[in-house]
């Protein structure tokens, strides 16, 4: 028997075949999963429904009323077609009782090999720390939003209640240090459900507060083409165009956990027939609330949307609605940090328990009693190393606290390599599509076109960072 990231796998034996036989252990000899469409759409709307939607506004401010639309549609679908072809990866072969692939990792290797499985490794945790980074800096910013509310209401709005985020950032890192000893995506069912509860919360509320700012102006603010040349000079436009995609990108970004997410999915059915329906419903809610939410905002705002809907103060009033919406925001991204992050901690841990086979350090758990619940197994390497990421994430957002554009960047980096490539090439080699037959040099066709994409977007994004690095100190940023 040997760990794997804080699960057990086992040598085949008869005491394996016993395992694969009871009604307590699926057919690789592990617990039996329990995972639904519907915990499994509660993990993806956690994923999903994240900070993304906050800038959505923004986004479709530098794009206009034809192309925000629009390109938020083409995103979804891709999204959504792309998620089904990398769902039937999972199993390598039969869809029921093929070798399960239990990462993203683990099912590029199994399909491509070679080089594309570092590639993979290297995007993929790379884009997972990333996330944390950035959603580190969106809930010191909601934080804050809470406090400067009731500071501009308690002034009458004479008081620019300017204050440091670092503090902000701190607490929230803590949260994340004692969040993150959950072992693994098992364990974490009920933070996601209490998590995608608040996404919809907050969502529903800046969709409230569009809709009566609307009202309030008695017209829909914005133009076709976005924002114009002169408030904006032609370079901004171009950046912030590219930059915008980026934002759209990250908002729908979930595929680097989707394999995780369907291993914790029961079947029959076959896992990749519930994780299709499970992503369909996710995709479906999140699509109809980023276009209410975007469309709203910018409806109401024009081109002074602000990056942030709820935070960048384009509301003020009702304070309390804010200051609920912007807690749910902080609620929700202690979640959605430990959804992303538990295959980057599954990832360094089953590699150093392999390494390790025979330290105690690595493996052994001790039981730590919980009043009224059943004891904490408490492993030593996870509390230490789990600790140090989350500490080395939050220095980093608090020496890069840029929300769009690290938003954006981490929108680019993942969407093509993550959400097209890998998926596209992987159903091409387990369907044996011929080449350059039509299907074929459709797919293709996608994955250049999303390439390009995923280019403009990164670079829009970098050049907004450039921007902000030039009156930028470090540690030292309030808002």
């Amino acid at each position: 028997m040997m760990e794997n990231g804080g699960k057990q796998t086992f040598e085949v034996s008869n005491d394996t075949l016993q395992r694969v036989g009871s009604k307590s252990f699926d057919d690789d000899g592990r617990l039996k999963r329990t995972g639904t469409i519907w915990t499994a759409s509660a993990h993806i709307i956690t994923a999903v429904i994240g900070s993304g939607v906050l800038s959505l506004a923004w986004a479709i401010a530098q794009l206009g009323w034809i192309a925000g639309p629009v390109v938020m549609i083409l995103f979804s679908i891709v999204t959504y077609y792309t998620s089904t072809l990398l769902a039937t990866c999972y199993r390598s072969g039969d869809q029921l009782s093929g070798k399960r692939n239990y990462t993203y990792t683990q099912a590029v290797r199994s399909y491509l090999g070679g080089f594309s499985v570092k590639f993979c490794g290297w995007v993929q945790y790379a884009n997972l720390f990333g996330v944390a980074i950035g959603y580190t800096i969106a809930a010191s910013i909601s934080m804050m939003a809470i406090k400067r509310s009731n500071c501009y209401h308690s002034s009458g709005g004479k008081n620019p209640c300017k204050m440091n985020s670092n503090w902000y950032m701190i607490s929230y890192g803590v949260s994340e240090i004692i969040f993150s000893q959950i072992p693994d995506f098992h364990e974490l069912w009920w933070l996601s459900i209490v998590a995608a509860v608040m996404s919809f919360t907050y969502s529903f509320i800046g969709l409230g507060l569009g809709i009566g700012k609307v009202i309030g102006n008695g017209r829909i603010k914005g133009s076709l083409t976005g924002v114009t040349i002169g408030t904006v000079t032609e370079s901004q436009k171009i950046w912030r165009t590219f930059q915008a995609l980026g934002n759209i990108a990250f908002a729908y970004s979930y595929s680097m956990i989707l394999i995780e997410i369907q291993d914790t999915i029961k079947s029959p059915p076959a896992e990749s027939e519930t994780m299709s329906k499970a992503t369909l419903i996710s995709v479906l809610v999140t699509t109809v609330f980023y276009m209410l939410c975007g469309c709203f905002g910018y409806a109401s705002f024009g081109d002074a949307s602000p990056g942030n809907l709820l935070t960048g103060f384009g509301f003020y009033n009702p304070f309390w609605l804010i200051d609920i919406a912007n807690a749910g925001i902080v609620i929700h991204l202690v979640g959605a940090y430990q959804v992303y992050c538990q295959p980057l901690f599954s990832f360094v841990e089953s590699n150093a328990a392999e390494r390790f086979p025979n330290s105690d350090f690595m493996s052994r758990e001790f039981e730590v009693p919980i009043p009224g619940c059943k004891p904490y197994k408490l492993n030593l390497f996870r509390l230490v190393w789990r600790t140090l990421f989350v500490i080395l994430s939050t220095v980093i957002a608090m020496l890069l606290p840029f929300f769009n554009d690290i938003v954006g960047l981490i929108g680019a980096i993942g969407f093509w390599p993550l959400t097209v490539y890998l998926p596209v090439e992987m159903y091409i080699t387990q369907t044996k599509i011929p080449k350059w037959g039509i299907k074929w040099i459709g797919l293709q066709m996608l994955s250049v076109a999303c390439f390009v994409i995923t280019i403009l977007a990164a670079a829009g994004s970098i050049a907004g960072v450039i921007d902000d690095l030039k009156v930028y100190k470090p540690f030292v940023t309030s808002y």
